[in-house]
């Protein structure tokens, strides 16, 4: 879908932040995945918007990618290009126990952050993997809290490229594992979150005590996606998939994970396809066995589920 002369203007304005042909194993955390007609890494909010402008002007698709996680990239060729704000990484404080953090700063380094600072009221993400602006765009977190709960405006870029906008929190509207009401290809570059003052050995107990529950909890040491499903209204995904008799269960490459059935790990030489049976053998096993529907949390690059 890119032609020459597309080619040829995206080299022009991005320069090195533009490779085409890119396989998207290298960039999600499934490590599956077909190539991508181009990956753009603008550093810069003027190279961002150009590039988004000549797409919208020829009718290219765009999709955004934050850190790989919760993602499934297809085993087919995805058309368009992919958008990695991987450079954004500015974080810093503001005035009123606020944090401005761009889109590309991930868990860890937010992570740091606040317990290096003091800053109290993010410390539940620690552990969830991924990037500010991933987090904002599925409105991560865990039974209880979510980063949604945490936002107090957010800059957004326009699909088209053409405006950049401050979004106050009153103006969102974050459901469980997704924010709705941004146009359908904007671009979430910076969040303005809510923190509380604390010590910073307070905060660092907290952050020591959800890691060790996760190591306990999640196969962290193999390549997955982290949560596959959402957690149906008063129960657990994970919990109706075990339940269903598919804890362990393998299709080539990909395996319900034996320690969270609600994760599927790459054991080795898995494909998207591989994972895609899972999904749907557990939607099918999970409805069959409780009558519940499952609904995905990760995002499918490349198609729908």
């Amino acid at each position: 879908m890119i032609d020459g002369a597309l080619r040829a203007e995206l080299c022009d304005r991005l320069g090195a932040a533009i490779r085409f042909d890119v396989p998207l194993a290298r960039l999600t955390s499934l490590r599956v995945g077909g190539p991508a007609d181009a990956v753009a890494t603008p550093a810069t909010r003027a190279e961002l918007c150009a590039a988004l402008r000549l797409l919208a002007r020829a009718r290219v698709p765009h999709h955004v990618l934050g850190g790989g996680f919760n993602s499934l990239a297809l085993d087919v060729p995805v058309a368009g290009v992919v958008i990695q704000l991987s450079r954004w990484r500015r974080l810093e404080e503001r005035p009123g126990n606020a944090l401005r953090v761009e889109a590309g700063v991930s868990h860890s380094q937010l992570t740091r952050f606040c317990c290096e600072r003091g800053f109290a009221g993010l410390a539940f993400g620690a552990g969830i993997p991924g990037t500010i602006g991933g987090w904002i765009a599925m409105n991560a977190g865990i039974p209880g809290r979510e980063i949604g709960e945490r936002v107090l405006e957010l800059e957004v870029v326009s699909p088209s490229g053409a405006r950049i906008s401050h979004l106050r929190r009153e103006t969102l509207h974050f459901t469980y594992r997704s924010l709705r009401g941004l146009a359908p290809g904007s671009v979430i570059v910076s969040a303005l979150l809510r923190v509380e003052r604390s010590a910073p050995a307070a905060v660092r107990a907290e952050v020591a005590a959800l890691l060790a529950r996760r190591e306990e909890t999640q196969p962290l040491s193999v390549p997955s996606c982290g949560s596959v499903f959402k957690n149906p209204p008063g129960d657990f995904a994970g919990r109706l998939i075990e339940a269903a008799g598919l804890k362990g269960h393998r299709v080539g490459g990909a395996q319900i994970s034996p320690l969270h059935a609600n994760f599927i790990a790459n054991t080795g030489g898995a494909t998207a396809s591989d994972v895609m049976e899972l999904i749907r053998l557990a939607k099918q096993r999970v409805r069959e066995h409780s009558g519940t529907r499952l609904e995905c949390e990760v995002r499918i690059v490349g198609g729908a589920t």
